[in-house]
């Protein structure tokens, strides 16, 4: 490890991009704690102390809601723009066409596309949030101009950290929307250790070693399906050409377990936000009926056992739907025709195709059923054990162990790239 670190230092190159990120990581951090005008402290305490949908959004939004900055919606209207946006490529056979088939120049004009839809979606969370925190005695601003105030400053405040997060992209270290979700997340580790120190309990010693336990064994999981995969053997036919012969090896197709990342958790976190959200927003309507139905929404969801459900069925739907965007069995088959290859026992070109199709289904339940329960896993252990483990485990344990080994591999990547140069 120290060996890796010195050879990333050796190269200024990399230790410029390296030292570039961590900067564009502590201007949003700083950003994160620049509140907006008119918050009431105590009451944003006690709302996030009894909502649980509002502490997983504050995760989602990388720490930027739990004090109501200038960043409170993080990258959150981003990640609902790229879903809608993927949505539209298995909907809209033209938007396919121009994600799939024109190359680089085809996924530019996606990207731009995606960034327009972000700004419209970020003006109307913010005005939803800045209407609930309202109803809720938190923001006690209430003229028109400063609510609007607000929903420009938060909605700049996304589109800042989106082009902070392409920036990072760029630098070809990481992916930039995840390091800045890694970033929240990190930053509230020391809080919440401490907070788990001042409220500790010596009569439940053998609990809280039982968390510690639990916490290992998910990391090691998230490692071992995050780096998991199935090799399929491929074989090249002999090609002669002129006197020499080309051709006759034999190679793997590596399928990885867990295809989607994490991206699977942030979708499903996201669509799980939005009917909590609008029902606590509608529960003050003057319409008895939509305040009955906004009510009983909200108590629904406020139900562990729903919404871990809920939650655990839409991580497993989405990681089917991504791996199907990112997996192209056909295509796949195609350029094994193209080069000679082909699986043996197995007819090259549809029934190729099929056969990978069959394989990634299978080796997808399994990832899906993975992912589903390490997100839901702190609601199991605080149901088990009445002990709050959503900040030690599950969602979050999964974004940081995934985003670690994804830039690890990033920068080992680099470094291969280089070392033909010595050191």
């Amino acid at each position: 490890m120290f060996e890796k670190i010195t050879q990333i230092f050796k190269i200024r190159e990399l230790r410029n991009k390296i030292l570039f990120i961590l900067g564009v990581l502590i201007v949003f951090r700083i950003a994160a704690n620049i509140p907006l005008p008119g918050v009431n402290i105590e009451q944003l305490k006690r709302l996030f102390e009894g909502n649980q949908f509002l502490g997983m959004l504050n995760v989602f939004s990388g720490g930027g809601l739990s004090n109501i900055s200038i960043v409170m919606l993080g990258v959150g209207p981003y990640i609902t723009a790229s879903i809608i946006m993927q949505l539209l490529t298995m909907i809209v056979p033209r938007v396919e066409q121009i994600y799939k088939e024109e190359g680089e120049a085809g996924r530019q004009k996606f990207n731009m596309w995606t960034r327009w839809l972000t700004v419209p979606l970020a003006v109307l969370q913010t005005f939803s949030m800045v209407t609930l925190l309202r109803s809720q005695g938190v923001l006690t601003i209430s003229s028109t101009y400063d609510i609007a105030v607000i929903v420009i400053v938060a909605t700049a405040g996304t589109v800042f950290l989106m082009w902070l997060g392409e920036l990072i992209t760029e630098k070809g270290i990481g992916n930039g929307v995840s390091l800045i979700i890694f970033a929240g997340i990190v930053s509230g580790l020391p809080s919440g250790i401490s907070k788990l120190f001042l409220t500790l309990d010596s009569t439940q010693i053998f609990t809280y070693l039982g968390l510690l336990l639990v916490t290992l064994i998910t990391i090691a999981g998230v490692v071992m399906v995050t780096e998991g995969q199935r090799n399929i053997p491929v074989s090249y036919a002999k090609r002669v050409r002129g006197d020499k012969t080309y051709g006759g090896s034999t190679s793997h197709l590596p399928l990885r377990v867990n295809q989607a990342g994490v991206i699977p958790i942030i979708f499903a976190m996201s669509i799980m936000l939005f009917p909590g959200m609008i029902a606590t927003f509608l529960m003050k309507a003057s319409n008895p009926s939509i305040a009955e139905a906004a009510k009983f929404v909200n108590t629904l969801f406020q139900n562990q056992v729903f919404y871990s459900s809920m939650y655990f069925v839409l991580i497993v739907m989405f990681t089917y739907f991504y791996t199907a965007v990112v997996f192209d069995p056909v295509k796949i088959s195609e350029n094994l025709q193209k080069q000679g290859g082909y699986i043996p026992g197995i007819r090259p070109g549809k029934t190729t195709a099929d056969f990978l199709y069959k394989i990634m289904n299978r080796i997808t339940l399994t990832g899906s059923v993975f992912l589903g329960t390490i997100a839901v896993l702190p609601f199991i252990v605080q149901g088990l054990t009445s002990v709050q483990a959503v900040q030690i485990g599950g969602t979050s344990i999964l974004i940081v162990v995934s985003v670690v080994i994804e830039t690890i591999k990033q920068i080992e990547g680099q470094l291969v790239m280089r070392d033909y140069e010595g050191f």
